[in-house]
């Protein structure tokens, strides 16, 4: 059985912390990244950066037969806009439509609570990634170097209510 709950207890948190270091890691080895060139990077979360985030952003995890197998962090922004980061499905998971579910609770969740667009930072060179996002109605806004990163990042958004013009 499927279940997306939220999370919000300290042990829920510290096993959140594995499931992103573990579905992060791919990325973090296919991309060489380091804690000294990209110490930001989801693969390097500690509980203490969940539980400082979790002051201001809602969790929830994905549960497979009560084992949590997913991960996502939404973030309230100004003017209707709301962030999905985090996005995490362990590897071993991946390719079943879990990430989807995710992400489609998302969406539902900022509607339900008014926003008008669901934002997104990625590594521009994920291409399979960008392209999924963009099956899911995503749309790429711009891209930007960061001084502090070995890689371009890509910015996506998707609009939720009628309200919200691109």
């Amino acid at each position: 059985m499927v279940e997306i709950k939220e999370i919000s207890t300290d042990e829920q948190i510290a096993e959140s912390v594995e499931v992103i270091r573990e579905a992060f890691g791919t990325v973090a080895s296919e991309f060489n990244l380091t804690r000294e060139n990209a110490p930001t990077h989801p693969f390097f979360s500690t509980r203490e950066q969940l539980l400082e985030l979790h002051k201001k952003a809602a969790f929830y995890g994905l549960y497979l037969d009560g084992a949590q197998t997913g991960f996502v962090v939404i973030e309230k922004a100004e003017g209707g806009t709301y962030y999905l980061g985090r996005l995490a499905v362990k590897p071993q998971f991946r390719h079943r439509g879990y990430g989807r579910k995710l992400t489609e609770f998302v969406i539902d969740y900022v509607k339900n609570r008014g926003g008008v667009k669901v934002a997104l930072g990625m590594i521009d060179s994920q291409t399979i990634l960008k392209n999924w996002y963009k099956s899911l109605g995503f749309i790429q806004t711009g891209a930007k170097q960061f001084e502090h990163l070995p890689f371009v990042v890509c910015f996506m958004q998707k609009a939720v209510s009628a309200e919200h013009v691109n």
